[in-house]
């Protein structure tokens, strides 16, 4: 419970990828978080998410995936939100809080940010998950 909020310049990092903030390791006196999932064994799995829109050219809203397990659990993260593009690739890095080897779907939602008159559609053209060394 003592650990947020952060200071402006950022919470420190522990663990995988906190030596891609070298800045961060300079600072001294200071707390260090490491992101666990909520439940055993508290791993999390980081994967990087590349989104490539097709349908509309543009419009407003958000762009979810949700990971789905063998044993009935699901996560849900936003990828993007306002305005979306077609000609744009969204890539976010995630920490999934469910092993990879256990996911039987990933499914994606779009939410319409505004009412409109007009249906727009919006899909994925394509969606690459990466997990490994580097996610």
């Amino acid at each position: 419970g003592n650990c947020f909020p952060c200071p402006l310049e950022g919470c420190p990092m522990m663990g995988h990828y906190a030596d891609r903030f070298p800045e961060k390791l300079k600072r001294e006196n200071q707390k260090y978080f490491l992101n666990t999932a909520a439940d055993e064994p508290f791993a999390t799995w980081r994967q990087k998410v590349f989104i490539k829109l097709s349908g509309v050219k543009k419009t407003r809203g958000d762009i979810n995936l949700v990971f789905y397990d063998t044993q009935g659990h699901t996560k849900e993260y936003e990828i993007a939100n306002g305005d979306l593009s077609q000609d744009k690739v969204y890539t976010k890095y995630l920490n999934v809080e469910i092993n990879p080897k256990n996911t039987t779907k990933i499914e994606f939602l779009w939410n319409k940010a505004i009412f409109s008159l007009l249906w727009a559609r919006l899909g994925a053209e394509s969606v690459n998950i990466v997990h490994g060394a580097d996610g």
